[in-house]
């Protein structure tokens, strides 16, 4: 700022004592400019600091709206992130509550196991036994109830528990017993029945037979040679016009064709019959129809002839078998395991053996 100073008084004459002294005059407003020049160059600074202030407040406002917006962006992404957390956590708390009611329906059926072995063991074993009881009963099978025994007595010794030692004991009594009785070979016996069923409507009738003729020459001999030759033509030319038989039995005479078949089909009802008494153990009915076939067989066909001999010698050997064997019952056995599940699966009162 410049000060227009007033220019220098023309010399004046010596002052008079009573007027004041000019720069006392001119101090005052001196101290005024340079007061003046300070305060302005303070409110100038002080203006500038405070437009650099508001700039940067401006600068930091805006910076501080992009923080705030990146800020609402970031609690905007944390909330959706944790809403997924929570439904996840749900779904988990969901998983883990089926995963322990399903731990516990297997723990109340792993406790209903331990508790109910023992009677599914018993359960097993008297439905075991009652089948071999009625092999032996009804078919008077021994091999399929001495298997269904073994199979008893395998399954009880698995389980490796003393109580059950009692009723292993009579289950290898009724083994040993079975073993010990003599054993027919029911279905060999049945397949033989059923072969000579299946071979009646080929057997000659007795009223079919014709001359046998000779061998030419025995085996193993040289054929004869010259008279002897000759002579053996002779004979057996002889012996063709000439049939000699024993008559021990009555003669059956000509049979019909109606009654032939009546005959041949009677005669494979016997003997499917006596396959029916085999496999049921019916000695009586068994015996019965096997002595009516070898009778019929004797009687009705040519015995001479190889298949009627063999059928014949079939008959004859299977009817001599006695099918009604008396097989020990497995009654006892049965009721130790009733006693068995009675005491609960523990070692019950012994009886007698």
């Amino acid at each position: 700022m410049t000060m227009n100073l007033p220019a220098d008084p023309a010399p004046a004459q010596s002052p008079s004592p009573a007027s004041p002294h000019p720069l006392r005059l001119r101090m005052p407003v001196l101290i005024a400019g340079i007061a003046v020049i300070v305060v302005g160059g303070q409110w100038i600074d002080t203006r500038m600091r405070i437009r650099a202030l508001e700039e940067e407040l401006a600068r930091r406002l805006a910076s501080g709206d992009a923080s705030v917006t990146e800020a609402r962006a970031l609690v905007r992404q944390n909330q959706e992130t944790l809403a997924t957390l929570q439904a996840k956590v749900g779904a988990l708390d969901a998983q883990m509550a089926e995963a322990q009611s399903q731990q516990g329906a297997l723990s109340v059926l792993y406790q209903e196991y331990s508790r109910s072995r023992d009677e599914r063991l018993l359960a097993e074993v008297e439905q075991t036994i009652t089948i071999a009881a009625q092999q032996l009963q009804l078919a008077g099978n021994i091999e399929a109830a001495l298997i269904a025994l073994q199979g008893v007595d395998s399954r009880l010794a698995k389980t490796a528990q003393p109580q059950w030692l009692p009723l292993r004991k009579r289950v290898e009594h009724d083994i040993e017993r079975l073993k010990a009785q003599p054993v027919a070979d029911v279905s060999g016996m049945a397949l033989k029945l059923e072969s000579l069923i299946a071979s009646v409507d080929t057997l000659p009738l007795a009223f079919e037979q014709r001359p046998r003729v000779a061998a030419q020459s025995e085996k193993g001999m040289p054929a004869p040679t010259g008279w002897r030759a000759a002579w053996e033509d002779f004979w057996r030319e002889a012996r063709q016009l000439v049939r000699i038989e024993r008559v021990d039995r009555t003669d059956p005479g000509l049979l019909p064709p109606d009654q032939v078949f009546f005959l041949r089909e009677n005669l494979k009802l016997h003997l499917a019959s006596a396959r029916i008494a085999l496999l049921s153990r019916s000695g009586r009915a068994y015996t019965q129809d096997m002595q009516q076939s070898r009778m019929w067989l004797e009687h009705y066909f040519d015995i001479h002839a190889r298949s009627v001999a063999y059928a014949l010698s079939v008959v004859k050997s299977l009817g001599a078998v006695d099918v009604a064997q008396d097989l020990p019952s497995l009654n006892e056995t049965l009721g130790a395991v009733r006693n068995f599940k009675l005491a609960g699966g523990r070692e019950p009162v012994r009886g007698g053996h």
